[in-house]
């Protein structure tokens, strides 16, 4: 492990991508390769392979606890050091001892990285935080202060030394005589980067082959302005609503069906309802879609319901455990777009418009009871109930075409007419490239709005922003007294945070550690997606998406937008 931190450390001491690279694939190659495995791992900023399940249930707050106890300073002292370093392990670097251990039954051999991982296993499988603590501070106290500094860092899941995941893949290539497309498709299918490296090792990197049930990264879209510049990357686009639910992969095989986030969590159990839906296909796949809260109606043109806000929606998310009445009160649908897999082979390379088919060709094959209804497939799942069944609704997305800034105009007013936030507009030739954001798809959108609001508390920030105050909370009024809605960190120059930290340090009411309660006279204009009705802040309302899009030196606080001004944009968004 102590080889590892030393090489992590020199690779953060370079800016430069191709010493960073080289850097690793030396350490690499001269490691024993199931060492290497877990190592590539650790410096993709990992405990375990991307692919496992396994977490390991450490928070921060338990971490800093352990840290104050082993290295004997107090709060006031620990919360100084991570103002300057911003980073629990480089705190823990600088305040532990060199080593702490003093108990002569705990083994003082330099620790392995493959001990390493054994520990963070038998911490993920310890039960409650009294016990994942006591084997928490057993391993910080086995290592030196620079071991603990990446030890915290890997189970943080920030190494914050300048590496990523796609870097580790070109070191992989450069230390095993490989190409980095080989790595890099490797590491897609297998989703284990340790395992990517034992292929290569071996010379086998072609015989790797699609995991199910490791989510593929989603590919992204890049915002376009206008209709007239979406169309001048490509002639004519295939065109979809862009639904205003969250992102979600489905891999399904048979019986057995997971759905991941767009950040690759596993969200299956907060949609029961949607795996008996999905269940009936007559291949393994890999589907591309977005959950969306559901209005089910048949309309006077066919289609069978209609997507809702986001803030019904919001209802479902983060829950382990799903009532049936929760799924009655806010049904949901899955509206497939795209195809990643099927019949054994992995489809990303092939154009959309054969992705496109082929989807079309499975969703109207499926062996559970379904429809077909205005370019939707649907499955129906039943409880047993003395109500009406519940029905989870798989749905092709209804795609349309367009080869003119005119007809697209059209297809997005019709968009927002049923509600959605606009379009997506996607090139029929497009290859589909996981995690990248690209010319090939497009999304077509206008702000619902923006509010005045003024800055209540500030935090500092993280990584390159270390040190200063860049995390703004803000709110509106309700008659004399200011209520929160809502908190942003984006939108600002570097300039004018550093002006803006300067200004409330100076102005600051109460001191939190982290964050400040700070004069409210600082007026901010805010754009954001939409609003819903939320507990989180005492407004009562959340804005989705907020962005900083300028400051207002030109407006006193108390010219900031009121409640009366929230409840409107929220009800013509209903």
């Amino acid at each position: 492990m102590k080889r590892l931190a030393e090489a992590c450390e020199r690779i953060a001491a370079t800016t430069k991508k191709l010493e960073k690279i080289a850097i690793v694939g030396e350490y690499l190659k001269a490691t024993k390769p199931e060492d290497a495995a877990v190592s590539s791992v650790f410096l993709s900023g990992r405990p375990f392979p991307a692919w496992e399940e396994t977490t390991l249930q450490v928070g921060g707050a338990l971490l800093w606890r352990l840290v104050q106890e082993l290295s004997g300073k107090n709060d006031q002292e620990l919360t100084a050091s991570y103002r300057r370093l911003g980073d629990l392990g480089a705190v823990a670097a600088e305040v532990l001892p060199e080593r702490v251990a003093t108990d002569a039954l705990v083994p003082q051999d330099p620790l392995t990285v493959a001990e390493v991982q054994n520990r963070f296993r038998q911490i993920a499988a310890a039960r409650g935080p009294a016990a994942k603590g006591v084997l928490v501070r057993e391993l910080l106290s086995q290592v030196t202060p620079l071991e603990a500094k990446y030890i915290i860092k890997i189970m943080t899941g920030d190494l914050r030394i300048g590496l990523k995941e796609s870097l580790v893949e070109e070191a992989i290539a450069k230390a095993y005589s490989a190409t980095v497309a080989e790595v890099q498709r490797a590491n897609m299918l297998l989703g284990d980067i340790g395992e990517t490296l034992r292929f290569a090792v071996n010379g086998k990197l072609s015989e790797a082959r699609m995991r199910l049930f490791h989510p593929l990264g989603f590919m992204l879209a890049t915002p376009a302005a206008s209709a007239e510049e979406a169309l001048s990357y490509f002639p004519s686009a295939l065109v979809e609503d862009k639904y205003d639910g969250i992102r979600a992969q489905a891999h399904c095989s048979g019986h057995d069906i997971r759905i991941f986030s767009r950040t690759r969590d596993d969200i299956t159990e907060s949609f029961p309802e949607l795996p008996d839906a999905l269940a009936g296909l007559p291949k393994d796949a890999i589907l591309d879609g977005e959950i969306v809260a559901w209005s089910c109606f048949t309309g006077d043109a066919g289609e069978s319901g209609r997507a809702l806000p986001f803030s019904a929606l919001q209802q479902r998310l983060g829950r382990k455990k799903v009532s049936e009445q929760l799924m009655r009160r806010v049904p949901v649908a899955y509206l497939v777009f795209d195809i990643l897999y099927a019949r054994g082979e992995l489809l990303i390379d092939h154009p959309l418009r054969e992705r496109s088919k082929i989807l079309g060709e499975l969703l109207a094959a499926t062996r559970t009871p379904a429809r077909t209804q205005s370019n939707a497939t649907q499955g129906t799942l039943v409880l047993e109930s003395a109500e009406p069944p519940i029905t989870a609704q798989v749905l092709r997305a209804p795609l349309y075409r367009a080869s003119s800034a005119a007809e697209l105009e059209q297809l997005f007013e019709a968009a927002q007419a049923r509600g959605n936030e606009g379009l997506m507009i996607k090139d029929p030739e497009s290859v589909y490239t996981p995690g990248r954001r690209g010319r090939s798809w497009l999304k077509l959108k206008r702000e619902l709005a923006t509010l005045d609001v003024v800055v209540t508390a500030v935090e500092y920030g993280h990584g390159k922003r270390i040190g200063v105050l860049s995390d703004y909370t803000f709110a509106v009024w309700d008659g004399e007294k200011l209520v929160n809605i809502g908190k942003a960190y984006s939108g600002l120059t570097d300039a004018e945070i550093a002006e803006m930290t300067k200004w409330f340090l100076e102005h600051k009411i109460e001191d939190q550690g982290f964050r400040l309660i700070v004069e409210p006279k600082i007026v901010l204009e805010v754009a954001f997606n939409n609003m819903m009705r939320s507990a989180r802040h005492n407004s009562g309302y959340a804005l989705r998406f907020p962005r900083i899009v300028r400051l207002r030196p030109d407006k006193l606080a108390e010219e900031a937008d009121t409640i009366e001004t929230v409840k409107e944009i929220y009800e013509r968004q209903k």
